[in-house]
């Protein structure tokens, strides 16, 4: 009860004039950035994040803003999935598996309609999910000390590398990098410069945000640069007709208990650091197929086949957020974006910020049951109006998202230094993208690195030097396995689910 009791705290938080206009403003941005080939929800937030500070929003405000977008553009990626067979963001590609030929046959509005509500589904029963499994994770993380924590970080590195990056040992390099990069600046234990080559200006070290904007957002720009001129299939928006945009009572009685059970697996995928949305709609579109195509249909159109990965991927979007708020760890690329909005308004996430800061985790609660029905009522209606977004030509488009970049992140630091970092960051970003190396663990690594650094001290001093002390009890053994498996698995069932996604998006 003690969590209704939060929960309605919660609501009267959220249920202000300008939280509920931040929420729609943001449910209504976030689906546009989503049906955006190539943006989705970590550029989404990301772009977004200077656009926080410079109206200069409260802690709470700011993240509903941001935490909106997030569920918008995981909404909004199954739009250009649908209608083009160009996934709007990874976890939108089972998507297209059977949305592109429902499109085809002219039922382009029956499966944006169930899509939504599928969506709806999932992220509502994962909000509740979040709701009373965050609270109860946070009872076991304050059994954590240094050893354990810095464990932990070990198995965020391990296992974010990420279910759809090309290889394990991008990932891994993609770690390091971004471990070194938090390395640079003055080490808080002896006073030496470290990596900053004489330069004043990096002695405070390299900020997450300005990192953070130029890794996703700038690199967007340079990407459509290179590109510039080729078809960005606009044309085939402008053909597609999209009939009816309401799914029949017959249709959704079919799916609904597939938007259940597509539900619960991808809220246990988006739990699990590192799995995310993308496993959350591979593994709730393979296990529905076992499941109930007895006759085939999955791959030419079943409805079954659109609302299994859009209830599992919005599911796993909210389970992402449960590791962020109780233990300080994303379990998600967003979120760990999110994370360094957290972070820069001086909250730190972990077991202490249910206490700490209740106003801002419950607000963030209420506003996403809020916000979630926002997106339900604002996506079947204004299918039409959304499909137009993607008529947007990149050349107006990019300006805007490089503006925004600039300006946002002058206003915060006000140093032009800080600008010439951004960019280099862009070009950093553009360079990794064009080898396929993730992006993510870079960002986890720039976020965690001194955290991990300071608990690998603080254990060390404990222990007298004994390394011993990283594998002295069994929770801290429990989380190494993890990463060991979080870390191999993925090089497996990694392999197969991209050929499941490049199969079915070239059919």
């Amino acid at each position: 009860m003690d969590v209704l009791a939060s929960l309605g705290d919660g609501f009267w938080i959220a249920l202000t004039w300008q939280n509920l206009l931040l929420a729609l403003i943001g449910c209504f941005l976030g689906t546009i950035m989503g049906a955006l080939p190539g943006l989705g929800p970590s550029n989404g937030v990301a772009i977004l994040i200077p656009l926080a500070f410079s109206l200069g929003l409260p802690a709470t405000p700011a993240m509903i803003l941001l935490v909106s977008v997030y569920f918008g553009a995981m909404y909004g990626g199954r739009i250009s999935s649908i209608l083009l067979n160009i996934p709007g963001d990874e976890p939108a590609m089972m998507t297209c598996l059977d949305g592109y030929p429902m499109a085809q046959q002219g039922r382009a509005g029956e499966a944006l309609a169930l899509s939504g509500v599928a969506s709806f589904v999932g992220a509502f029963l994962a909000i509740w999910g979040l709701a009373f499994l965050a609270p109860q994770l946070v009872k076991v993380a304050l059994l954590f000390g240094p050893a354990e924590y810095f464990a932990l970080y070990a198995m965020a590195f391990a296992t974010l590398g990420g279910i759809a990056s090309t290889n394990q040992a991008k990932a891994a390099f993609a770690a390091m990098l971004g471990l070194g990069i938090a390395m640079v600046g003055v080490d808080g234990q002896t006073g030496v410069p470290r990596f900053t080559f004489g330069e004043v200006h990096l002695y405070d070290g390299i900020d997450f945000l300005v990192a953070i904007v130029g890794l996703f957002a700038l690199s967007e720009v340079f990407i459509f640069l290179e590109h510039r001129g080729e078809d960005s299939g606009t044309n085939k928006a402008s053909k597609i007709g999209i009939g009816r945009i309401t799914p029949s009572l017959s249709m959704l009685k079919s799916c609904t208990p597939t938007m259940l059970r597509a539900s619960g697996l991808g809220f246990i995928a988006g739990v699990l650091p590192g799995a995310g949305a993308s496993l959350g709609s591979f593994i709730a579109y393979s296990l529905e197929k076992r499941l109930v195509d007895r006759k085939g249909t999955f791959g030419k159109g079943d409805p079954r086949g659109v609302a299994a990965p859009e209830a599992g991927n919005n599911a796993a979007a909210g389970g992402a957020l449960v590791p962020m708020l109780a233990l300080g760890v994303p379990g998600s690329g967003t979120t760990a974006v999110l994370l360094a909005m957290l972070l820069a308004l001086n909250i730190t996430p972990g077991p202490l910020l249910f206490q700490n800061n209740p106003d801002v985790v419950w607000g963030l609660i209420a506003a996403l049951f809020i916000g979630n029905f926002m997106l339900l009522a604002m996506n079947i209606p204004m299918v039409g109006m959304f499909v137009r977004v993607l008529l947007i030509p990149p050349r107006i488009l990019m300006p805007i998202v490089a503006m925004i970049s600039f300006v946002g992140i002058y206003g915060i630091s006000g140093s032009s230094f800080d600008l010439l970092v951004m960019v280099v960051f862009g070009v950093l970003g553009w360079g990794l993208r064009k080898l396929d190396v993730p992006l993510v663990p870079i960002i986890l690594g720039v976020l965690l690195g001194n955290q991990m650094e300071a608990n690998l001290r603080r254990a060390m001093t404990i222990s007298d030097g004994d390394w011993g002390i990283l594998v002295a009890s069994p929770l801290a053994i429990a989380l190494w396995a993890i990463a060991v498996i979080g870390f191999v698995v993925p090089i497996v069932v990694g392999g197969v689910m991209r050929r499941k996604m490049r199969g079915g998006v070239a059919d």
